[in-house]
């Protein structure tokens, strides 16, 4: 077996397991706090006790996803010595204050989590109650800042000089602020949001098919298809920058993504498909003239082909299907939520029908599928660079013998730790439905 034979090919599939496991909490961890914030601000405002208890019952269930999310943070810091040691030692004096800066603004929103969650019904002014909240979100969104950073850097070293095969003069402050850190860490964040108001919607619409407690999930499903529009738009808007970037900085893993082999003027968007013997897209939806404006801004703008670039640098062609998965997921969330959007506003019955609701239901695993997908795309489209154009894939991965153990082990812990997140999870609402805890608040129980 491969995986038992090549170290570097181990090194990378566990990679992808740890890192497509984490993304799953990551995101939870970013998106979450937001909606609590806004769930608990609009209960605030309007003296509703149904949004006062979406942001109470979300922050309990939000604390056991931070606890899984430590282990698989530790998990990543571990095996990036582990199994990249090569990489670190060349780049670790760059990347560790960004690693480091993720660990504090980690522990920043978990400590004020703790004092929310402590201090609920304890203020005379609920409002001083929710600013606790705000070091919360922003803990979120700074970690994912700065675990983008790192992979920002890896996309696009900057910040150092390299002499005979060392990174020297390293300026960490300038290796953070790379050319590709904002559309990432932009793209980043919007999703983050946009899932997780889709993950609570989805689980609105599941309560409301089951006829629970319409009132609550009824509102609990509007306020998150909204806030899910409105960062599915953003997302779309950022996405739009993110191919301006790739077509100007990386135009090999946007060719790759696009099967667009040859340099040429007015390029179509190529969407799903197959190729043929000769590298030939059949099958597949050609939007004309998408891509030279994806890349460029312009109908008649030069797309660079994938032909440019030497064989052995050129990023795997499946990164096509993950592009499509993601573009394909986040135009159906935009179009399933606008549909909402209008069909609340002007009446219309098809919204609460039981089929579009298992469509919103079906919208919540769509959106971390499109997550999953995207961030597979970005980290093969890297390929085969770990540090693009310094160092390979080859070059940076262990040599041990063991990797391939290594991965049956975390493989293990990882299913060990999903499925007891979710076993937690369904125990805790189900012992605390949404029923007995309206009841609790209603009779003055903080409980």
């Amino acid at each position: 077996m491969t995986l038992f034979e090549d170290p570097a090919f181990a090194s990378r599939m566990l990679t992808l397991l740890t890192l497509s496991f984490h993304i799953i909490y990551a995101t939870i961890g970013v998106g979450v706090p937001l909606m609590i914030m806004l769930a608990q601000w609009i209960g605030i405002k309007n003296n509703d006790q149904h949004y006062l208890l979406m942001a109470r019952r979300w922050a309990k269930g939000f604390v056991v996803t931070v606890a899984v999310g430590v282990v698989t943070g530790t998990a990543i810091g571990l095996q990036l010595s582990l199994l990249w040691p090569s990489f670190m030692e060349l780049a670790g004096n760059i990347i560790a204050l960004p690693l480091f800066m993720e660990v504090f603004a980690f522990f920043f929103e978990a400590i004020f989590l703790g004092i929310y969650l402590y201090t609920w019904d304890r203020f005379d002014n609920p409002k001083k109650h929710l600013l606790l909240l705000i070091p919360v979100a922003v803990g979120g969104g700074m970690s994912a800042y700065f675990i983008t950073v790192v992979n920002s850097f890896m996309n696009s070293p900057a910040g150092f000089d390299l002499v005979n095969g060392e990174l020297v003069n390293a300026n960490p402050l300038l290796a953070m602020f790379t050319v590709s850190m904002p559309t990432k860490v932009s793209h980043v964040l919007s999703t983050a949001y946009m899932t997780i108001a889709f993950m609570f919607a989805a689980i609105a619409a599941f309560r409301l098919l089951q006829n629970k407690n319409q009132e609550y999930h009824k509102k609990s499903l509007h306020m998150a298809m909204k806030v899910g529009l409105i960062f599915a738009v953003a997302t779309a808007l950022i996405g739009d920058l993110s191919g301006k970037y790739l077509a100007e900085h990386q135009p090999e893993k946007l060719a790759a993504a696009e099967w667009h082999f040859e340099t040429s003027t007015e390029a179509p968007l190529v969407m799903w498909g197959a190729l043929d013997e000769n590298n030939e897209p059949q099958y597949a939806l050609h939007v004309p003239y998408a891509l030279s404006i994806l890349a460029h801004g312009f109908p008649s703008s030069e797309v660079t082909g994938l032909e440019e670039f030497p064989a052995d640098e050129q990023p795997p062609l499946v990164i096509h299907y993950f592009f499509d998965t993601m573009v394909t997921i986040g135009m159906f969330m935009i179009a399933l939520s606008l549909l909402y959007w209008f069909g609340m506003r002007r009446k219309w019955a098809f919204v609460e029908k039981p089929w579009y609701r298992r469509l919103i239901v079906a919208g919540g695993p769509l959106s971390f599928l499109a997550i999953e997908a995207g961030w597979w795309m970005a980290e093969m489209g890297r390929q085969p660079w770990i540090l693009r154009g310094l160092m390979t894939i080859e070059e940076g991965a262990t040599t041990s013998d063991y990797v391939g153990w290594m991965f049956v082990l975390f493989a293990l812990l990882y299913l060990i730790l999903g499925v007891g997140t979710v076993v937690v999870l369904r125990h805790m609402f189900r012992k605390n439905p949404v029923e007995k805890d309206l009841e609790r608040m209603q009779g003055g129980d903080p409980s």
